[in-house]
Parts: structure tokens; sequence; C-alpha cells
């Protein structure tokens, strides 16, 4: 059954696009030293998120299609992403409206 939030609420977050499923595996796959294996699951299509000081948002939407075309620019790289962000089982997602590199 697919659930849709009550309240999509526009919001900005910033933080570090990773591969979710790698990431859920161990925190320290993340950061330059998973760039390889982050780029080589999301152009395979990979659950993409951003690794923020309080926690992933899976993101949705557009930029998810044609296996992450869009986001691959993107991958291991700090962003500040602004689009929908909704909460369903504990899980935060962002339907990204705009993403762009953040200065570190």
């Amino acid at each position: 059954m697919l659930a849709i939030g009550i309240a999509a609420e526009p919001r900005t977050v910033a933080g570090e696009v990773v591969d979710v499923r790698c990431y859920e595996k161990a925190a320290d796959n993340a950061g330059n030293a998973h760039v390889d294996c982050a780029l080589s699951c999301a152009r395979r299509g990979a659950t993409l998120g951003i690794l923020a000081a309080d926690g992933v948002y899976i993101i949705t939407g557009e930029y998810t299609a044609a296996a992450n075309t869009r986001l691959i620019e993107f991958v291991a790289r700090r962003v500040e992403a602004t689009g929908e962000v909704t909460e369903r089982d504990g899980h935060r997602t962002i339907r990204v409206r705009s993403i762009k590199r953040a200065d570190r």
C-alpha cells in the first residue's frame, strides 16, 4: 500500500549524498573512502539519500529517474537540497526540487 504524507513541508536539507543501503550496513560507508562504491551503486539505480546532522533523508522524485542520472555528480559530496520533506514509519524522505553542491 502506498502511503502519502499528509503535510509535505518544503525544506532545505544539507549533508552528504550517500548510498542508503551501504550506509545502513556501516556508518563508515560514506565520504571519500566510499566514493567509488557509492558511484557504482548509484549508477545501477540504488536508493540515495542525504546524510544530514539529524539522520538520513531518502531522495525521491525526478532526480532519481533513469538510474539517478541527475544525482551522479553529487554522490559522496556535500549538498543543499530543497524539496518536500515527509516522515513515515521512522523514515524521512525528501522529494528534491533543487540541489546544489555546498561549500565545505
